[in-house]
């Protein structure tokens, strides 16, 4: 049977997920609030976010969260951080690039150009394959439908712009939530899809009431 493949996120409240995690991550386009997802501590969330990580078995990212994450993970292996570093220094990664970088952190290597056909053979090599953050290449997957899991912790704030997850112009789609929204203690919640079908319209009539 094959895996399946989850995209991890942090928005805000207006769908930006540029950069959550500190002033150098993305700064591109003049984006100033990079490290917004921090004054947000939570309990909750981190329990969440560390039981995803120990069960994924392969981690599929785009080219800057790359760069960032083999950066600090391999450094990060004891304290705080230790069990998280620990899982994503031993598993598998799995680089989206249009350039050839420099696959230095363990385990690493470069998927090829037809992005559909490397989906589907990691489907079949892994179980529980992860996306994580790199915003350009979940809009891909998005759009092209090759994702089981969307999972958006979604933060209250509003930032007014940035990369967000659905741009204009993102292809019309319907979600179906999968689960109960898990909601953490700064406000932020959990909100995990699957894809849904063809946006579908109609006419919300007046109904009797019956008063």
């Amino acid at each position: 049977m094959p895996g399946t493949l989850t995209i991890d996120l942090f928005t805000t409240l207006d769908g930006v997920a540029q950069a959550p995690g500190g002033p150098d991550e993305d700064p591109s386009d003049g984006f100033r609030f990079g490290g917004w997802q921090a004054p947000f501590l939570d309990e909750i969330v981190g329990r969440e976010v560390v039981g995803g990580i120990a069960r994924m078995d392969a981690l599929v990212l785009g080219r800057r969260t790359y760069d960032i994450f083999a950066e600090y993970w391999p450094h990060h292996t004891t304290g705080i951080d230790g069990e998280i570093g620990t899982r994503l220094n031993a598993i598998p990664k799995y680089v989206a690039s249009r350039t050839s970088p420099s696959l230095d952190w363990n385990a690493s290597s470069l998927l090829g150009a037809d992005l559909g056909a490397e989906i589907s053979a990691l489907r079949e090599r892994h179980e529980n394959v992860h996306v994580i953050g790199s915003v350009d290449l979940v809009q891909t997957l998005l759009a092209e439908q090759l994702y089981d899991v969307l999972a958006l912790w979604q933060y209250p704030l509003v930032l007014g712009g940035g990369k967000k997850v659905f741009p204009e112009g993102a292809i019309p789609t319907t979600l179906s939530l999968l689960d109960p929204p898990i909601v953490g203690s700064s406000g932020a919640v959990l909100l995990r899809y699957a894809p849904g079908g063809p946006v579908r319209t109609g006419l919300m009539e007046e109904r009797d009431s019956g008063v």
